[in-house]
């Protein structure tokens, strides 16, 4: 895998490798990286997935150059994706990339002398990172890879995570998804089709309550505000959905609330205390499996 784009690209086995050596990683640094140069490249604005990336390329002991939202001044001034992937690529060993096209990353992949690796293309790309470390935290959390019960709940149309989660979800046996939204909010087909197409069974509801009842993860997401333009629809998606610790107490014993974060009220602070809460542990997870990657990515071992 030179480039990674999207999470399609892993199968069963590659994504067992990778864990692995993301477990080997935690709370380890080291000098490997010492003279390689990552090129953080974000056109669109990111706080939690540049900065783990960052850190973990120079965990890793190597150094980072980067370009943040509104600082590209070859972007202000009409320049192409393709002519700067081109000319960056020749500055750095290896891209991480965020854009608001859906299909930049490709883009840049077709171009670029060095691996990019896709940090999120458009709100109804993909962003194939964030749903590996989700996978990594439910798989770590519940101590299983099989017979898994996943509900989406919130925002499934304009969000990119849960979206490339379950393309990974559809290499396991057993599992189930339930997607619990607005009928405004709910999944796109080409999701939908491709658990049909692997046999995974899921459901649609906008109850939630129902919806995570037997559940073993439950996935929240924020509504968006950036990508539901008017204020009255997204004043009305916003308070629909919240985890309140008394929803929280009511799961499945030994079930896990995760969340790409950041969150803005879906998820109450009183839950931070419930043992479901392990959306902050996911934030650590999410450093060792950036680590893994680039490990595995700027040395071309197979994943």
């Amino acid at each position: 895998m030179q480039h990674l784009v999207e999470t399609q690209q892993f199968d069963r086995a590659s994504l067992k490798r990778l864990f692995e050596l993301a477990t080997s990683l935690e709370d380890k640094r080291d000098e490997s990286f010492k003279g390689k140069i990552l090129a953080s490249l974000f056109f669109a604005s990111s706080t939690r997935t540049r900065l783990s990336f960052e850190s973990a390329m120079m965990r890793l002991g190597g150094n980072v150059i980067t370009v943040e939202s509104g600082e590209s001044s070859s972007q202000s001034k009409g320049e192409t994706l393709e002519d700067s992937i081109k000319v960056v690529s020749q500055y750095a060993d290896i891209i991480v990339m965020r854009h608001g096209e859906v299909g930049s990353a490709t883009r840049a992949a077709a171009v670029s002398k060095v691996p990019v690796i896709n940090a999120g293309d458009g709100n109804m790309g993909q962003h194939p990172t964030q749903a590996l470390l989700d996978l990594y935290t439910i798989q770590r959390e519940l101590k299983r890879e099989d017979d898994i019960h996943v509900a989406v709940v919130g925002n499934l149309k304009y969000y990119r995570s849960p979206r490339s989660l379950a393309y990974l979800l559809s290499k396991y046996n057993g599992m189930r998804v339930t997607f619990i939204s607005s009928p405004e909010l709910r999944m796109e087909d080409d999701v939908k089709n491709h658990l049909k197409e692997n046999n995974i069974p899921f459901i649609e509801t906008e109850d939630m309550t129902e919806g995570i009842r037997d559940a073993d993860v439950v996935y929240q997401t924020r509504i968006a505000k950036e990508w539901i333009k008017n204020d009255e629809e997204y004043e009305k998606q916003r308070g629909r959905y919240i985890i309140t610790r008394d929803v929280a107490d009511h799961m499945k014993e030994g079930a896990i609330i995760i969340h790409p974060l950041p969150r803005v009220g879906e998820i109450e602070e009183a839950v931070d205390a419930s043992p479901h809460a392990v959306y902050f542990k996911q934030v650590g997870y999410g450093l060792i499996v950036r680590m893994a990657l680039l490990k595995t990515m700027l040395t071309g071992k197979e994943i």
